[in-house]
C-alpha cells in the first residue's frame, strides 16, 4: 500500500497548476461546497465588479493594502 509520504512525495513532483487541482480536490472532501453559498458569493463578486467597472468604488492598490496592515500589526 502506497504511504502518505509517497503520495506527497508524488504530488510535490507535479506542474504547479496540477498541484492546485490535487490541493482543491482534497480540500473540497474536507469541506465540501454548498452550491447556495457558492451561488450567493458569486452574486456578491459580480455586484462588487459591477460596482468597480463603474466607478460607485475604487480599488485599493493590494501593495497599499498590505501596507496598512503591516504598520497595524507590527
Amino acid at each position: 500500500m502506497i504511504t502518505t509520504a509517497e503520495i506527497i512525495h508524488e504530488a510535490e513532483s507535479l506542474p504547479v497548476e496540477q498541484r492546485a487541482l490535487v490541493v482543491d480536490a482534497l480540500l473540497r472532501t474536507l469541506n465540501p461546497p454548498d452550491p447556495e453559498i457558492d451561488r450567493k458569493w458569486a452574486a456578491v463578486a459580480k455586484r462588487r465588479l459591477e460596482e468597480l467597472r463603474t466607478g460607485k468604488v475604487k480599488a485599493i492598490p493590494g501593495e497599499e493594502v498590505f501596507e496598512k496592515i503591516r504598520n497595524r500589526f507590527p
